[in-house]
């Protein structure tokens, strides 16, 4: 049991980096944005199907498009997947939108907001 977990473990970082590289440098679809990143690839132990969390960065008519993009050249992706990836079948993939780095990037975002608002807080204290 424990050698099937690592197999598959090894199995979907290789999906993702193939994916990643095929959607990035390959597909040349204009709605697919440039700012897509695989976040995690799933696959599951009989290799018929594979669940793709993707980020992009941008707004939600960017993502809706990206997605819509992604799914169209599903017959690409796959047929790129299988030579690229040595797997017995090649999973149908399912594009799961992924909002983590998004969410990343506003936390950061009110994170430094409010150390800017104690730093300016802090200087009026010092003035008085």
């Amino acid at each position: 049991m424990r050698k099937n977990s690592i197999k598959n473990t090894r199995i979907n970082g290789e999906v993702q980096r193939e994916l990643g590289r095929i959607i990035s440098r390959e597909i040349k679809d204009p709605r697919i944005s440039s700012l897509t990143s695989v976040v995690a690839v799933e696959v599951a132990p009989d290799l018929k199907s594979c669940k793709a969390y993707i980020s992009v960065l941008g707004d939600e008519a960017a993502q809706k498009a990206t997605l819509e993009g992604l799914n169209s050249a599903m017959g690409f992706i796959r047929k790129e997947l299988a030579h690229s990836v040595n797997l017995r079948n090649t999973p149908a993939i399912t594009f799961i939108m992924d909002q983590s780095i998004e969410y990343g990037v506003n936390m950061s975002k009110m994170i430094s907001e409010v150390n800017k608002d104690l730093k300016e807080e802090d200087e009026d204290e010092e003035l008085s």
